[in-house]
């Protein structure tokens, strides 16, 4: 019974064998190889498009198939997957052979990306590694037909040959070598451009070292290459093989690299302060713009060969630098030092040194300068063209006409002049220099000389300059002095100035007190005006009350002057009236505790005293008589009235019975020893 269900299931097997039934699974594709056909077999061919033995064109998806396998044989390999945002390169073993001057194939727009095999081959594809690429995507390719290169895997049908599986393994590692799985991407903030080399197409001629952009224009599409992602409109447009002159510029591009390989420059950044003059190596030839005059070249315009006329302005530029060069002339001041180790901010004077002088009284001084000049952003491009650069043209041109002119200027100063003029000869040669540098297309803006110092071979310069050194100290000590003078001046006008001002306080009040004053005596006039007529009006009842009193009295003294003697009684009345008063004032007492006599001579009457000289003065005085030389009267007259008033002294006395003590006498007693 075993035996029977076993050789019943060998049956089955051996029926199903027979019949060729294959289950391929739906991620899996089937290559069909016939063993052989009534048509016979291929001859050059790897792919048998009608019907012969080989590898069949058309591959079986996923299913249930017969198959017989006395007839075909059946190879299962994988979908090729290509992962987002990569790329996967074919390589055809079956087609029509590559042109020579082709170094990839061309593209067969009606094998649906290399799916169809049969498409591919009955519409002249080309064997070998195809200009057309593979995008993200999952494909059913026959791998016997084509070998599919990706980053992680290569896919293909084994053929049992080492030289191809050692190709397609260069191929593989080629393209990571120019990192050719992934697109090309530059990025915005790279300030990179991309460099353009086609590998396939016509070559250029001689003549030519970049090949000139074609089919960049998207108003034609038949020709619109869309910066070389389509091979057969570049070649189309008549693209050749080389370096191009278009350049890629920032965006992501899905560029076969078999067809052309990319390099990333920087961009082309030109600053604010210079110009950039572009010299073109490509292009036809321009129609020079400097006119007969101008005999030190040709500049032509934009996209000719040679120098342009316009300079690029400050900013980026995505120039292909293999097409040409850019040299940067800067458009602000450029300070050339005659100065050695010492360069300006270009370096354009780093082989410049002092100029070496022999002045007029043999004096070797080296004499240091600086230059300011200035280029015209218009002028640039004649700059370049006469002199190849700036630095150029500061050596070979600048450098020695400036020496040149100096050591002439040095040989007409002596040694002092040189020093002194100094600034004399700034402007001078500021003047004189700016019609030699327009010459040369440039703008002098200024020369500046410093101050000669000794050079190796003369050591008497210091001499000099001590000496006018010390000269100079002199003179500032003088002006030194003199504005101290000044000073002392002007500080003794501002001490004034204080004072004035300190006092000016006190003559602002007085002013006002002037003024008060003149307000107070104006009103003390008027009362004065006042007083005075009372005064005047009292002065007159009171000149009249004395008159009338005085006549009064007048009449009584002529009648007592009539009484008792005269005009003596007068002059006794006033004496004694005089004396009285005296006394009264003085408080002197009248009888006096101690009478001083005058002493007299001898048998002379030794009573005449103080009192009595008193006496001889006031009547001296009252009418107008000489005393003798004894200090008494001799006159009559006054001896009367003399008289008169001691007698009136004495009954005086004697009312107040005090008695009379005489005066004490200075005279000796005439009985002393």
């Amino acid at each position: 019974m075993f035996v029977i269900i076993l050789l019943i299931l060998i049956g089955i097997v051996l029926f199903l064998w027979l019949i060729g039934l294959r289950i391929v699974s739906n991620n899996k594709i089937a290559v069909i190889e016939k063993w052989w056909s009534r048509k016979g077999s291929l001859e050059m061919q790897i792919i048998a498009l009608n019907g012969e033995a080989g590898y069949q064109p058309q591959v079986i998806r996923g299913g249930i198939h017969f198959l017989t396998p006395l007839m075909y044989k059946v190879h299962i390999s994988p979908l090729v997957t290509v992962p987002q945002g990569q790329i996967a390169y074919v390589f055809a073993r079956d087609g029509q052979p590559l042109e020579p001057i082709q170094t990839l194939a061309k593209i067969i727009p009606e094998c649906n990306n290399f799916q169809d095999a049969r498409g591919f081959l009955l519409n002249g594809g080309q064997r070998g590694p195809q200009r057309g690429i593979i995008r993200e995507g999952t494909y059913a390719f026959n791998l016997a037909q084509f070998i599919i290169i990706t980053e992680d895997k290569i896919y293909y049908q084994p053929m049992g040959t080492k030289a191809e599986e050692a190709t397609i393994m260069n191929m593989a590692t080629l393209l990571k070598d120019r990192n050719g799985f992934t697109p090309v991407v530059i990025k915005g903030t790279d300030d990179k451009v991309g460099i353009v080399t086609i590998h396939d197409g016509l070559s250029l001629t001689m003549d030519d070292i970049i090949a000139p952009a074609v089919g960049n224009d998207p108003s034609y599409p038949e020709n619109y290459h869309n910066n070389f992602q389509d091979p057969e409109k570049f070649l189309k447009a008549g693209g050749f093989r080389g370096r191009q002159y278009q350049v890629l510029v920032e965006g992501t591009y899905f560029i076969n690299r078999f067809f052309a390989t990319v390099e990333l420059i920087d961009k082309t950044i030109i600053d604010v302060g210079y110009v950039g003059v572009v010299v073109s190596y490509i292009g036809p030839k321009g129609v020079d713009s400097t006119g007969e005059d101008y005999k030190h070249g040709e500049l032509v315009e934009k996209g000719f060969r040679g120098v342009w006329r316009e300079p690029l302005m400050p900013g980026k530029y995505a120039f292909n630098t293999y097409a040409g060069k850019i040299k940067w002339i800067p458009t602000t001041n450029i300070i050339l030092k005659w100065i050695s180790n010492q360069t300006g901010f270009h370096k354009f004077d780093e082989n410049l040194k002092e100029v070496s002088l022999i002045t007029k009284d043999a004096f070797e001084p080296s004499l240091p300068l600086s230059v300011v000049m200035h280029i015209d952003y218009r002028k640039a491009p004649l700059v370049i063209q006469r002199f190849g650069d700036v630095k150029m043209l500061v050596d070979q041109t600048l450098d020695p006409m400036v020496s040149a002119y100096f050591k002439n200027i040095g040989q007409t100063k002596t040694l002092i002049q040189l020093i002194q003029d100094r600034n004399e000869i700034q402007r001078i040669s500021s003047s004189e220099m700016k019609a030699k540098f327009e010459h040369y297309n440039l703008e002098l803006e200024e020369v500046l000389i410093g101050t000669p110092a000794a050079s190796a071979t003369d050591d008497k310069i210091e001499i000099i300059l001590t000496q006018l050194r010390s000269r100079q100290i002199a003179i500032e000590e003088i002006e030194t002095y003199t504005q101290q003078e000044k000073a002392a001046g002007k500080e003794k006008e501002l001490r004034e100035a204080e004072s004035k001002a300190m006092q000016q306080k006190l003559l602002t009040e007085s002013d006002i007190n002037i003024q008060i004053q003149s307000n107070v005596g104006k009103a003390d006039y008027q009362r004065s005006l006042q007083e005075a007529a009372k005064i005047k009006a009292l002065a007159e009842a009171e000149a009249e009350k004395e008159a009338r009193v005085g006549i009064g009295k007048a009449i009584a003294v002529e009648e007592q002057v009539k009484a008792y003697g005269g005009p003596e009684y007068q002059v006794v009345q006033d004496v004694m009236t005089k004396f009285t008063s005296a006394i009264e004032k003085a408080k002197i007492d009248i009888v006096p505790k101690t009478v001083m006599s005058m002493g007299g001579k001898e048998g002379q009457n030794s009573s005449f005293n103080a009192f009595e000289m008193l006496i001889d003065l006031l009547i001296s005085e009252k009418l107008g008589v000489k005393l003798n030389p004894e200090g008494k009267v001799d006159d009559p007259r006054a001896k009367k009235i003399k008289e008169s008033i001691i007698r009136g002294m004495e009954r005086e006395l004697e009312k107040e019975k005090e008695p009379v003590v005489p005066m004490a006498s200075t005279e000796p007693p005439k009985d002393a020893p």
